[in-house]
């Protein structure tokens, strides 16, 4: 009897639905990945994220960067906007933003034009004109440097070839300025190009073909449908010349750091950049050096809503389709009228064959 009642419970156990499986735990599962990409999010928290919060915080506070931080709140800002030192950094990195980035993208844009229309050595020209992006910034500036010698420089050495009196660039402000703007322009008026180049390669070949067929000059298909149609890449490249013109430090530093004075002579290149630099790391004021440093950021974002408002706007794709639009109606318009040719052309022959 009992070995007949162990029998039923064993059968009853085995015909019992079996319990269902817990859901898979999915942060388990994704735990390695997890592992695998938290490195990056470890650095940028350390190096990324916390000197921005820091520098905020240390923006309102006077410290040294040894002894105790004491709170100044929004004193070292109203030092700021009095700071004559100062405006005169903002007025230098404005002009040579200006005298380096108007040239250079001008010339980036002829550039990029002519490599998309050249049919032999495109790929070197390429290398080549990308070359001078990726030189060391040091090296660069030390070898413009020696061209704009004020005594044994090859820039004066040519104006005196040429009877013409020699300058001393490095120790006048202006002559500074256009040093250092060399240098900027120089090393990225190749990678502009590129990134043109690539803005060029993408518009439709079809555009340009009915524009050849509609009478249009190189002149006028340059300044009517390519430049509309790259303004999105002339604004992204003015934005990135932006960002990039207003935090310019090394071509300065390189020149004048060794002779004690930031900014050279007259304080000509003494840009946003090198004053933050002096302060926080030459004065030891890490709080006004903070507080210049959001200066700037303000000041960048500033000038790149000046740069969307004026290159591009919302009419981007807009414009875009509408050039298109025409382009295609070109090409269906082109099409009719050779079937209408090729109509006309064959009734005429059946009346010569019929006489």
């Amino acid at each position: 009897m009992a070995v007949t009642d162990t029998i039923r419970r064993t059968a009853a156990v085995a015909t019992k639905d079996p319990a269902p499986d817990k859901p898979p735990n999915k942060f388990r599962q994704a735990l390695p990945q997890y592992a695998a990409v938290s490195p990056f999010f470890i650095l940028f928290a350390i190096f990324g994220a916390f000197p921005v919060f820091f520098s905020i915080y240390l923006s309102f506070h006077s410290w040294d960067g040894i002894g105790p931080m004491k709170w100044v709140g929004l004193e070292q800002y109203s030092y700021l906007l009095t700071d004559p030192q100062f405006w005169k950094a903002i007025t230098n990195t404005l002009i040579i933003w200006v005298i380096s980035t108007v040239p250079m993208l001008l010339l980036a844009l002829v550039i990029a034009n002519s490599l998309h229309n050249a049919t032999r050595f495109r790929s070197f020209y390429r290398i080549a004109y990308f070359i001078p992006n990726i030189t060391s910034v040091v090296a660069v500036t030390m070898v413009f440097g020696s061209i704009f010698s004020n005594n044994f420089g090859l820039l004066n050495a040519f104006l005196q070839s040429i009877g013409l009196d020699k300058i001393e660039w490095l120790s006048q402000p202006w002559g500074i300025k256009v040093a250092i703007a060399s240098i900027v322009a120089w090393r990225w008026t190749g990678y502009n190009a590129i990134i043109f180049l690539a803005g060029l390669q993408a518009i439709s070949s079809d555009i340009y073909e009915a524009a050849k067929v509609d009478g249009a000059s190189p002149r006028q298909t340059f300044w009517r449908i390519t430049v509309p149609l790259l303004r999105p890449v002339i604004l992204f490249t003015a934005v990135t010349s932006t960002i990039g013109g207003l935090q310019i430090f090394t071509e300065s530093q390189v020149l004048f750091g060794s002779s004690g004075a930031i900014g050279g002579p007259g304080d000509g290149g003494l840009t946003i950049v090198s004053y933050l630099y002096d302060n926080a790391f030459g004065s030891n004021q890490f709080g006004y050096g903070a507080a210049i440093g959001w200066a700037l950021f303000i000041l960048i974002v500033l000038f790149s809503i000046i740069n969307w408002r004026l290159i591009g706007g919302n009419d981007d794709e807009r414009l875009t389709k509408r050039a298109a639009r025409r382009a295609n109606a070109r090409i269906a318009e082109q099409a009719a009228r050779r079937q209408a040719g090729d109509a006309e052309t064959e009734e005429r022959k059946e009346l010569t064959d019929a006489r």
